[in-house]
């Protein structure tokens, strides 16, 4: 297991991604959106370059028959690179739910308010020298002291801390 903590958007992201053509019609993206467990879903071209996104607000808000006519066209993305304190400040700020991350001009994943959740509320202290470690599972040592896995503790984080 790496015990890294993440740092950047590449660390947490989800890929590959669901995308959609423009063409895609409405009854069809709900059932994406629904069978997926998503709330949205990026629009890309024939290279995969982002068009827009494709909400449940916007299915059922706007009126049109495909992503094209109900997609919102401003898209804010980021790159891999993007520090995971940054992800936070967008995702708050301008209140969006995910942001799809590009390279290229290419979605090669997305980070959603979930993905940062999940990361505030799950944390392991190595009950020997206190190092914190992010992850689903404790590490198999401690990165810092090489303590066994077995010493490490889940601490729950309130976000903002």
């Amino acid at each position: 297991m790496d015990a890294r903590i993440p740092a950047t958007a590449a660390d947490i992201m989800s890929s590959p991604v669901i995308a959609i053509p423009g063409d895609t019609a409405v009854a069809e993206i709900a059932d994406l959106l629904r069978a997926n467990r998503i709330s949205g879903v990026p629009v890309v071209d024939d290279s995969g370059h982002v068009l827009g996104l494709v909400s449940e607000f916007d299915l059922l808000a706007k009126e049109g028959a495909t992503a094209a006519s109900l997609m919102t066209t401003a898209v804010i993305s980021v790159s891999a690179g993007t520090r995971i304190a940054d992800l936070r400040h967008l995702l708050i700020e301008k209140r969006v739910r995910r942001l799809p991350v590009l390279e290229d001009g290419r979605v090669v994943g997305i980070v959603s308010r979930g993905d940062i959740v999940s990361l505030l509320a799950t944390e392991w202290v190595c009950a020997v020298c206190g190092e914190p470690v992010r992850g689903p599972t404790p590490p198999d040592k401690c990165p810092r002291c090489q303590a066994d896995g077995s010493r490490f503790e889940l601490h729950e984080q309130s976000p903002g801390t």
